[in-house]
């Protein structure tokens, strides 16, 4: 029996419909991995912020919600990143380009199930956190000025979601190289993480992320929108310019 290879074309020029259709499959295991991804790094990091972080004598505190989560990426790296590449951030997946890992034909799709992952999982957060009849505040929402947790202003905060997903994109990039030590990628990447909202929760909230902002500030509404641009023009311009540090970096 004849078997179509991938070089297989039919006369005309165009691919067997059985190889477009295994294409067509992978790209949408690829984009339903990012949405879960997405999801589960906002109901876990943002979840663990609204539900733990200050309960009654035995919360979580700020360390705990960023273990939060740094497990979130830990766990969806090791059992959907090789279906995706677990980006689960609209920062990453441009940053990831940026650096030639990612073809510019995927960027949209990805974005596109990252934040709607992101905003499903603040939904199921919504219904959640007002099931006991709590306002739901701030909503672990992204800000500045008066809505930063210490109250730090917009430079402040442009400045830190700029180095610190600089740097996330570094050492996501360094730790998924080819040449990095094979099996410890999604720990890095989860420690990095953890790192990082150590040191910014208390400046903005910790964004690094444009899809985790748009999620929490849709349900917020007016000044978390108002500062919204904030979180995703900072997050992408890092990894825009960490992906053009690390193919410098690289080559020869």
């Amino acid at each position: 029996m004849c078997k179509w290879s991938s070089a297989t074309t039919l006369k005309n020029g165009a691919k067997p419909k059985s190889l477009m259709s295994r294409k067509k499959t992978n790209y949408m295991k690829k984009y339903l991995s990012e949405f879960l991804g997405t999801f589960w790094l906002v109901f876990g990091g943002c979840g663990s912020a609204l539900l733990a972080a200050a309960f009654p004598q035995v919360g979580i505190g700020l360390v705990g919600v960023s273990l939060a989560f740094g497990l979130t990426v830990l766990t969806i790296a090791y059992s959907l990143g090789h279906i995706s590449g677990a980006h689960l951030n609209p920062a990453v997946t441009i940053g990831l380009w940026m650096g030639g890992r990612v073809s510019a034909k995927e960027i949209l799709p990805y974005i596109i199930a990252q934040v709607f992952g992101a905003i499903v999982a603040a939904g199921v957060l919504h219904i959640i956190v007002t099931g006991n009849g709590s306002d739901i505040g701030t909503f672990a929402a992204n800000g500045y000025g008066e809505h930063s947790p210490g109250k730090y202003n917009l430079t402040s905060a442009f400045v830190t979601e700029f180095v610190m997903t600089f740097m996330f994109l570094i050492i996501i990039l360094g730790a998924t190289d080819a040449k990095a030590p094979a099996g410890f990628a999604g720990l890095a990447i989860g420690l990095a993480l953890t790192l990082i909202h150590l040191v910014s929760i208390p400046v903005t909230n910790t964004s690094v992320n444009p899809a985790r902002s748009i999620s929490q500030a849709i349900f917020v509404g007016g000044w978390a929108m108002e500062q919204l641009w904030l979180f995703i023009v900072a997050p992408i311009a890092g990894a825009i310019v960490a992906g053009i540090v690390y193919k410098f970096l690289q080559s020869k």
